[in-house]
Formats: C-alpha cells, sequence, structure tokens
C-alpha cells in the first residue's frame, strides 16, 4: 500500500493533492484539526485514515499516534498568515504562525522519519515566494517561511543516505482561500484570475513525487508566466 501524509487537505493546494492521490488509488493519512473537520475529510476520502490534531498544539504533533508503519510521502501543505508591521506585530500572531508554518512541520517530520525511512520515501515542503523574500508587513510569515527552508536543506543533507528526499516548493501567489485572506487583510479585491492555480503547483509536486530513483528535485519555484503586481 503506498500511503501519503498531507496537512492542509481541507482546501486550496492541500486539497487538490489529497483529489490527486485519492483519485489514483492511494492511501492518504490526513490531519484535520478538529472532528468536524476529520468527518469532513473521512467523508470525502473514503477508506482514509483521518487523525485529529491541531498543529498549534505542538505537544499534541510531537506525540501523534496512529501513523503506518511506512511512508511514501509526507506532505507540509497547511499554513497560517497574519500580515502586519513589526511596529504593531501582535505577538501571539507571530507565534502562531512561527508554530504553525515552522515547528510544527519539524516536529511532524521527526514523527514520521521512520515510517518514511522504511518507505525510502520524499518530505515535500510546500513554502512560499516569501519563504525566498520577505516585504512589508510580511514578517512574521517570512521569517517562519525561511526557517522552513532552513530545516528542510539540514533534513535533506541528514537523511540522503537513507534513501529519503527532500524537496521544497515555492509557489508565488496562488489562487486559495489562504490568499483571498491576504488579499483582505491588504485591503486588495480579490481575483483568482490574477494568479496560479492549485492544480498547477499539484502538478509540480507530484512531478516531484513521480521522479525516478536516481534523482531528487531539491527545491523547485513556480511563478505565473507573465510577471503580475503583488
Amino acid at each position: 500500500m503506498t500511503a501519503h501524509l498531507v496537512t492542509g487537505a481541507g482546501s486550496g493546494i492541500g486539497a487538490v493533492l489529497a483529489d490527486r492521490l485519492h483519485a489514483r488509488g492511494d492511501h492518504l493519512v490526513l490531519l484535520a484539526r478538529s472532528t468536524e473537520r476529520a468527518a469532513e475529510l473521512q467523508s470525502r476520502y473514503a477508506g482514509s485514515t483521518v487523525l485529529v490534531v491541531d498543529l498549534a498544539d505542538l505537544d499534541a504533533v510531537a506525540e501523534l499516534d496512529g501513523l503506518p508503519d511506512e511512508l511514501a510521502s509526507v506532505h507540509h501543505v497547511a499554513g497560517v498568515v497574519e500580515l502586519g508591521p513589526v511596529a504593531d506585530q501582535d505577538p501571539r500572531a507571530l507565534r502562531e504562525q512561527v508554530d504553525v508554518n515552522l515547528v510544527a512541520p519539524a516536529l511532524l517530520s521527526r514523527r514520521c522519519l521512520p515510517a518514511v525511512r522504511r518507505g525510502r520515501g520524499t518530505f515535500v515542503f510546500v513554502n512560499s515566494s516569501a519563504g525566498l523574500s520577505a516585504s512589508a508587513s510580511w514578517s512574521a510569515y517570512a521569517a517562519s517561511k525561511f526557517g522552513l527552508r532552513g530545516f528542510a536543506d539540514s533534513l535533506r543533507a541528514e537523511e540522503v543516505e537513507h534513501g529519503v528526499r527532500v524537496t521544497t516548493v515555492f509557489p508565488s501567489r496562488t489562487a486559495t482561500p489562504m490568499q483571498e485572506k491576504v488579499h483582505e487583510q491588504e485591503g486588495r479585491t480579490y481575483d483568482s484570475s490574477r494568479w496560479i492555480s492549485p492544480e498547477t503547483v499539484v502538478d509540480t509536486i507530484l512531478h516531484v513525487l513521480d521522479m525516478p530513483d536516481d534523482a531528487t528535485i531539491p527545491e523547485v519555484t513556480v511563478r505565473p508566466v507573465v510577471p503580475r503586481a503583488t
């Protein structure tokens, strides 16, 4: 059985990824932040394993039970964003973004590592263009994503001898509910047609997963064909 763990499967890139993997007949291990969301995912992805854990609860993430003995891949897709200048930064918002976007993936990766080693599998970190370049009002989110890139780089260097591959995907703005929230925070009108589709990002992820065993893609950036104002 080919099993893939996906966070953030409730919407956006994570939902499209879960759809595609499920359609291939692969087994999904999905994380849900509540029993209500778990029921929704279980109904949508029949036969999947759905585990209830809030990524903001770091102790629960570190002790997560119910993982399969072997995983072909782990996809860190879930994330939170709260824009604001450093001068007005809410400490709770800063902490939540660092916890959910950086610390939780680090802890979950450690928890999944034995299963991924057995499967000689792949970790995929869905990062952001904000993990490559930080703009005004993006300090907390960008810091969490810069950190996530560093964690992935270190994990890649450590696990190559175990046959584990690690890829970071850096999508530019993508037409997801999170992007709609970002536009609201920026006071801008949201037009999904201006941004990369989540399906395009998932095409990239699946290409990474389906690479032959003799190669790996450490990092890949996904940008619009025509540059768009941000």
